[in-house]
């Protein structure tokens, strides 16, 4: 991978197709890479100029060029071969390959025609393939079986080879929100605390949030609430290691309350500080500008 003398890396992910480039891509972004899926090699160049332009701050590139863009293949060379040259981007290829058989066969799970091969035999299109990219599979720097991966194996495969030393990519959304303004659409967890008693009843607290001493420790002293921040730790423990090893890149936690003002802010701060140290946390309070008056 780069070194520090590099400021950009570019991965050029490529392969036969059905080895399992939509993948790949997917795990790029989860990376926090800039992707481009079905650059024309023959605009790669005028894509490195916009890279390299100061204003733009992007620092690790993946783009994806397979057949779909084969009128232009031939430049790819060129392309590469003047990277070579740049001494401010590192060029890293990456090559998705695959046995014969296991892409015939994901061609007939799917009931989608080779691209090389849109009236024959997929067998057809896939061995024209081979031969026309047989050259650029000998430039790559890494090539990738997936013949014997599943999708979760490959993303892993490439997460741990891409992935920046330290670089956290599961993360976790904690997300406090009121149920009269309706539920967050993108939640995976969703847990209801109006049951805990409510400081809006309390004059003073009304028109505070949970973000204030004051309301966070109303509803903090209560046993009920000690019990349930134990019993969904302890839940929570458990279940996010088995969502990172699972392979989700980010898990959505909503907490909600009546108004999404009071207890739902106070335990989504709670939550996001405690598993902190753990994952890469966020916190967002949806609709704590939503109260009356406001």
């Amino acid at each position: 991978m780069p070194e520090d003398a590099y400021s950009t890396q570019l991965v050029i992910i490529t392969g036969m197709s059905g080895a399992g480039k939509t993948v790949a891509v997917q795990s790029f972004e989860d990376l926090g890479f800039f992707c481009v899926d079905n650059l024309p090699p023959a605009l790669l160049p005028k894509f490195l100029e916009l890279m390299k332009d100061s204003t733009n701050n992007i620092q690790n590139v993946a783009l994806v060029m397979d057949l779909r863009g084969r009128e232009f293949f031939e430049s790819l060379f060129d392309s590469l071969d003047r990277l070579g040259n740049e001494d401010w981007i590192q060029e890293h290829i990456l090559f998705l390959d695959a046995d014969d058989q296991s892409l015939v066969s994901r061609y007939k799970e799917t009931r989608r025609s080779h691209p090389l091969a849109k009236d024959g035999l997929p067998l057809d299109g896939i061995r024209k393939e081979r031969r026309m990219l047989d050259e650029l599979r000998g430039r790559s720097q890494t090539i990738i079986d997936t013949s014997n991966l599943k999708p979760k194996a490959l993303r892993e495969q490439i997460i741990e080879k891409y992935r920046e030393k330290e670089q956290q990519v599961f993360s976790i959304q904690m997300v406090s929100f009121g149920f009269k303004y309706g539920v967050p659409i993108d939640a995976d967890l969703m847990f209801d605390v109006r049951f805990l008693p409510n400081p809006h009843y309390v004059e003073h607290m009304r028109d505070l949030t949970g973000l204030h001493t004051d309301v966070s420790s109303y509803v903090f002293k209560w046993s009920d609430t000690q019990k349930f921040l134990e019993k969904l730790k302890d839940l929570l423990q458990f279940m996010l290691p088995q969502y990172k090893r699972e392979g989700k890149s980010q898990l959505v936690i909503a907490i909600g309350c009546t108004g999404g003002q009071h207890r739902s802010v106070a335990l989504a701060e709670y939550f996001g500080e405690y598993f902190s140290s753990d994952f890469n946390t966020h916190v967002t309070h949806r609709d704590i500008e939503k109260r009356k008056g406001k």
